[in-house]
């Protein structure tokens, strides 16, 4: 049997679309989940043996870090896949020599995202029916 070990790697767009839909938006056809920008971002998976398990995009422009379409399929949730993944973004982002990143948080995970340091700005608006919030952190 193979030990599970949490291996992180860069991976195409197109890999993390499926992940994108089935996580965040099931009901919705996959071309809701494709950003505008997708060609241009960095994305990366959390891998269980050969699984991928947990997926995030990240966009530089100029001096910020956006990440985005952070999702960790159900069954692996709680299980701190995605804690691991998104520190090694934020990480990224610090080599980059970035002065702030930031992401638009549910508000519900909100919570989350404050673990890490990040901040609620007064920046919210709604997609889909959900209530957003635009979050931070300066470096």
């Amino acid at each position: 049997m193979k030990n599970k070990i949490p291996e992180i790697k860069q991976v195409s767009y197109l890999d993390v679309l499926l992940i994108r839909q089935k996580v965040m938006w099931p009901n919705k056809p996959i071309e809701y989940v494709k950003l505008q920008n997708d060609e241009i971002g960095e994305h990366f998976g959390l891998f269980l043996d050969d699984k991928l398990v947990s997926i995030i995009s990240l966009f530089i422009t100029h001096s910020e870090a956006q990440f985005r379409k952070f999702a960790t399929l159900k069954e692996f949730q709680g299980c701190g896949y995605g804690t691991l993944l998104l520190k090694k973004i934020i990480d990224i982002s610090k080599d980059y020599g970035v002065s702030k990143i930031w992401c638009n948080a549910r508000v519900e995970k909100s919570g989350y995202y404050k673990k890490f340091g990040l901040s609620p700005t007064n920046k919210k608006f709604q997609r889909g029916g959900l209530e957003y919030v635009i979050m931070e952190k300066n470096y």
